[in-house]
């Protein structure tokens, strides 16, 4: 064991923020505190440092990988307690670490209680403390029946709120009508808390799947078109506007159609920030085989058209950030053997895998590693309140780190997966991005393809 005050980390490519390009750099970590002392320009060796104060295996040569801010996903389910069968705070946990993630929020569902209360939330951060490899935040939800609720779950220190305008598909977590979301506004207007919404609606315009095959990826596709998102965005864009001090936020934007009018908000000075997810930027329908139900989700996976106007939204920032919406569940619910796209749950299973999936396609686009980083660290923890905390390196900083290689390749197969359910529409695809390590505070928690350390150092971010 290490009795050295400090952890020193060395690469040719440190990328410290999007601001500036990766270049050589040595960072400096105090390992009691977990946060960065000192970012240098210059490359150090072992010998500017006494024994000390860092030992042989406190020096990291990371060579040519480049060393980027942890990932923060700020949108996934985790569903402990209640269907921990279809995801837990462990197995999470270890496949963030997996991914380059240091910090996640969970979402207030598909965990039973949902965190609609404070005495739900408590229940929820009881079942998750000395399991977490990574660090986790918690989101609360909006529902018809909990808006006084709502500013007690603010002062308990949740990352913000979440709320559905279409059914969730878990009863315990009703959607919200136009009325509710304005009571919940009414009280988020004197706070600094996000309010995000899943942004599909059904006006009584929706096409019905009536005849139609459930094998067909496009029977599927036909019952939830762009009109159901943009039916909520014009919607969430109007309440947005009358209450102009509430944070607004759509997540896992999927429907191009909706660009203009977010473009045009966001021009008129409206509050208003947009994700979209890996799936949406890698996937389209047309490669969607028959009966392959790992590919269902909620907004769904569109056509390539709509796909190359995401990636230009993105690039553009009209979308804000890329976040996994890792949403997953038993084999059985996702009806594979049927093949039943309408019947199936649609969720995607992906947390560990936001790094490659999003920079196999940004690199073909022409972006950077800069751009990944804003689109998944920065961005993100500017959103929930952990700007400067996390998502860049600097001093005062917690020493987050990504260790990975952007020009390796790997492919996904069943053994390599950390969370619960194997089931993914990555599976067997080629992927660019191969990462080495993750540290969480200046601990490492992932390293040569494992788990690096048999205690769960992963903190609750309330």
């Amino acid at each position: 064991m290490s009795f050295s005050t400090r952890l020193v980390i060395t690469s040719n490519r440190v990328l410290r923020s999007p601001a500036a390009p990766a270049a050589p750099g040595t960072i400096v970590v105090d390992k009691t505190s977990g946060k960065i002392v000192e970012v240098l320009d210059t490359l150090k060796s072992r010998q500017d440092f006494a024994e000390d104060v860092v030992s042989a295996e406190d020096f990291i040569q990371a060579g040519d990988n480049v060393v980027m801010p942890g990932v923060v996903d700020a949108h996934v389910h985790i569903n402990e307690p209640g269907r921990t069968h279809w995801e837990g705070f462990a197995t999470a946990t270890k496949a963030a670490a997996a991914g380059g993630v240091t910090t996640l929020i969970d979402m207030p569902l598909n965990s039973i209680p949902p965190t609609t209360t404070v005495e739900n939330l408590h229940i929820k951060t009881d079942a998750a403390r000395g399991q977490t490899y990574v660090d986790v935040g918690f989101y609360g939800g909006v529902i018809p029946t909990n808006v006084n609720d709502l500013i007690p779950l603010v002062n308990e220190g949740v990352k913000g709120f979440k709320c559905f305008m279409i059914e969730s598909g878990v009863d315990e977590f009703p959607c919200v009508n136009e009325e509710e979301i304005k009571a919940a506004m009414e009280k988020f207007q004197e706070t600094d808390s996000v309010f995000m919404f899943h942004a599909e609606m059904d006006c009584g315009d929706t096409p019905k799947p009536e005849g139609m095959d459930p094998k067909d990826y496009n029977t599927f596709l036909h019952q939830r078109p762009q009109l159901l998102e943009t039916n909520a965005i014009r919607t969430i864009i109007k309440l947005a506007k009358q209450y102009p001090k509430v944070r607004c936020h759509i997540v896992h934007l999927s429907a191009a159609d909706a660009l203009p009018m977010i473009r045009q908000a966001k021009a008129d000075g409206v509050r208003l920030t947009v994700e979209t997810c890996p799936h949406y930027l890698s996937l389209n329908s047309e490669i969607v085989p028959e009966g392959a139900t790992e590919y269902k989700c909620c907004p769904p996976i569109r056509e390539d058209e709509n796909r190359e106007k995401l990636w230009e939204a993105l690039k553009e920032g009209t979308i804000d950030y890329v976040v996994s919406d890792h949403s997953p569940c038993v084999v059985e619910l996702k009806l594979m053997t049927e093949g039943d796209f309408v019947g199936a749950w649609g969720g995607i299973g992906g947390l560990q895998f936001g790094i490659p999936v999003v920079w196999t396609e940004a690199r073909r686009r022409g972006c950077t590693i800069q751009d990944l980083t804003k689109w998944q660290a920065f961005n993100t923890a500017r959103q929930v309140g952990l700007g400067g905390i996390k998502g860049s390196i600097e001093a005062g900083a917690d020493a987050d780190f990504v260790i990975w290689s952007p020009e390796e390749t790997f492919v996904i197969t069943k053994e390599i997966i950390e969370f619960k359910n194997k089931v993914t529409p990555y599976m067997g695809r080629t992927l660019h991005g191969v990462v080495k390590e993750t540290y969480v505070r200046g601990q490492k928690v992932w390293a040569k393809g494992q788990i690096a350390s048999e205690i769960a150092l992963g903190k609750l971010l309330l």
